[in-house]
Formats: C-alpha cells, sequence, structure tokens
C-alpha cells in the first residue's frame, strides 16, 4: 500500500511538457489527491481551459502510476475554479527563471488591453529594462520580452488570475 507522501513523490516526477522544468505539483495544476475505498482520486486543473498539454500531462501521470504498480486510481479534471498563476509554488518561480522564464509578476497581464504591459524584470540579468516583443510567446501561457541592457529575448510566464 502507497503512502500520501509516496504517491506525492512519484506525481513529483511529472513534468509540464511545455515547461519541462517544472512538475505538475510546482505548477499548481495538481489540486488534490486523497484516498476513498481503497482507491486514488488525483484532481488536476488545467493552466487554461483548451490547454493542450493536459491530455500528455494525464497519460504521464497514468504512466508513472502504473510503472510504480499502482492501477487503484482515477484521475478527474476540474475546471472551477479557474487555476491562476498563484498557484505556482515559490520553488517552481525559482525553477521558471533559472530556466530563463521570467515568473509572474504581481501584475494580472489583462491591463496591456488597455495600458502599458508588466516590467518583468530580465531572469538571466535581473534588469528592469525590458520589453514585451508579443504577447503571445512560445505557448499561450507566455509572452515573449527582450532585455534592453543585455539584448537577450525571454520568455515571461504571463499572470493569471
Amino acid at each position: 500500500m502507497v503512502t500520501l507522501e509516496e504517491l506525492n513523490e512519484i506525481l513529483s516526477q511529472v513534468k509540464d511538457p511545455e515547461v519541462p522544468v517544472l512538475n505538475i505539483l510546482d505548477l499548481g495544476i495538481l489540486r488534490s489527491v486523497t484516498y476513498e475505498s481503497q482507491h486514488w482520486i488525483i484532481v488536476i486543473t488545467p493552466t487554461y481551459s483548451g490547454c493542450p498539454a493536459m491530455q500528455t500531462i494525464e497519460t504521464d501521470i497514468r504512466t508513472a502510476l502504473s510503472q510504480n504498480n499502482i492501477q487503484n486510481f482515477t484521475i478527474e479534471t476540474v475546471l472551477s475554479p479557474a487555476w491562476t498563476t498563484d498557484w505556482i509554488s515559490e520553488e517552481g518561480k525559482r525553477k521558471l527563471e533559472e530556466y530563463g522564464i521570467a515568473p509572474p509578476v504581481d501584475e494580472v497581464d489583462k491591463s496591456v488591453l488597455f495600458s502599458k504591459p508588466p516590467v518583468v524584470p530580465c531572469p538571466l540579468c535581473k534588469s528592469q529594462n525590458t520589453r514585451m516583443v508579443s504577447q503571445f510567446g512560445s505557448t499561450a501561457c507566455k509572452a515573449h520580452y527582450q532585455c534592453l541592457a543585455c539584448q537577450e529575448p525571454f520568455d515571461y510566464f504571463k499572470c493569471l488570475r
């Protein structure tokens, strides 16, 4: 019989295929793990409705559990409440920055439709002299920025609430 702690350790090995430096715990999409009637219930939430990575993540969860001889589980995807970048762990934010992706700043990015985009520090040189190149980055949850100090381009993980 696997314990909750052991199951969480197994699940911490499941990576986000779009940002492979983050696991599903760091990203905050693993909502809960409960054990009822000799059956594990794993609840996940996509970063946004229709996220193409969720099918891969669910498959990776099934594979990780099966490889550890865990067969008695169900994976549920819930959309409400909607995922928010507030659910990214501090460790996850640190990993994003080390990977070269600026973690979310404390401003909701919807403001770019009506005013200036948020000031996003460069994950490489830490300069705040950056500019948004495009509201749309390599995935829907990221924007593309450039540092004007070191000239390096970088992705920014959009703040969503």
